[in-house]
Parts: C-alpha cells; sequence; structure tokens
C-alpha cells in the first residue's frame, strides 16, 4: 500500500497494491497496521455504501464536532470525481480543495480527516461508493456547503448535475461559519 501526500497537509492518496490473475484480482482495502505506520491514528465505525447513475452530485458535507467524521473513500464499480475542501478555519489552507478521479480501474482511494467537506459527481452509470468513517452519521450535526459555490472554483466536470434538495441549498461559503 503506498500512501501519498496532496497539495493539503492531512488529505492522503491511497495506492493499494493490486495482485492480478486469471482468476481475477485482490487487493488490501485498509490495513490498520499501515495506517498507523503512517501516523493515520483513526479507528473506523461505520461503513456507508452508495449507488448513483452518471451525472449525481453529491456533497459538500461534513458533520460538526463532536461528530465530526473522517472517510477513507474508494469505488467499487463505476468512477467518480471525488473533492474534498478544507474548512478549518486557522488552516493555511484554508477554502482550498483537491479533486481526484477514483475508479473501479484504478482502485485508489482518498483518505479524508475531520475538517473537510466532501463530495463527489459520478462519472458513470451505476457507480458503487464506499466509506469508511470514523463516527457515525448524527443528523443534528450535517452540513453542506454549496458544491458550485464560485469562491471554490471546483470543476465537477459535469453539466446540470443531479442534486438532492440538501445539496441545492448548501451554505455560500462566504457566510459559512466554519466549526473546525
Amino acid at each position: 500500500m503506498e500512501i501519498l501526500e496532496t497539495k493539503i497537509k492531512d488529505l492522503l492518496i491511497i495506492k493499494p497494491r493490486v495482485f492480478e490473475d486469471p482468476r481475477g484480482y485482490f487487493f488490501e482495502s485498509y490495513n490498520k497496521d499501515v495506517f498507523t505506520k503512517h501516523q493515520i491514528l483513526v479507528d473506523f465505525i461505520q461503513d456507508n455504501q452508495s449507488l448513483s447513475h452518471r451525472g449525481v452530485l453529491r456533497g459538500l458535507h461534513f458533520q460538526s464536532p463532536p461528530f465530526a467524521q473522517g472517510k477513507l473513500v474508494r469505488v467499487i464499480t463505476g468512477a467518480v470525481l471525488d473533492v474534498a475542501v478544507d474548512i478549518r478555519k486557522n488552516s493555511p489552507t484554508y477554502g482550498e480543495h483537491v479533486t481526484i478521479e477514483l475508479t473501479e480501474e484504478n482502485k485508489t482511494m482518498f483518505y479524508i480527516p475531520t475538517g473537510f467537506a466532501h463530495g463527489f459527481a459520478t462519472l458513470r452509470d451505476n457507480t458503487i461508493f464506499s466509506y469508511k468513517c470514523t463516527q457515525t452519521y448524527h443528523k443534528e450535526s450535517e452540513g453542506t456547503v454549496l458544491w458550485n459555490d464560485l469562491d471554490l472554483k471546483i470543476d465537477w466536470q459535469l453539466q446540470n448535475p443531479l442534486l438532492s434538495e440538501k445539496d441545492m441549498n448548501g451554505t455560500i461559503f462566504k457566510s459559512f461559519q466554519s466549526p473546525f
């Protein structure tokens, strides 16, 4: 397993070692010892999975402390453009984001610690997305930053995405009060 840093401190790209043969493939999607060796000291306590069709956009979501969630995300089938926005108000990269394409072919994973808003745009039909979370879902602690906020300058690579009502009504970044 290879763990790579991004331009934003603490956001990590994880490339598993994939073993392929005529039967298919095998890889470790999580190894606590490897994470601990790289000072990623988290306990995952909830797993989530979603199915989305091409053109769906989910995000930008977060949960406030004490229910803040760190996430290890990956695509099982299909492809997404995954986005994490730094919402840690004392961070030198506050308001900046990292995007990465996660696909069933590249098997790349993205580690998003607490203090980030997260979302993804689905690039293929029938995409299955998996999340390992460090905290359980807590509705009263959830928040949403507006996905297409002009100040964030995120290129979602989608025209007219399919959105939930929650995502259509996210908070504008200029008026956002970060809980982190």
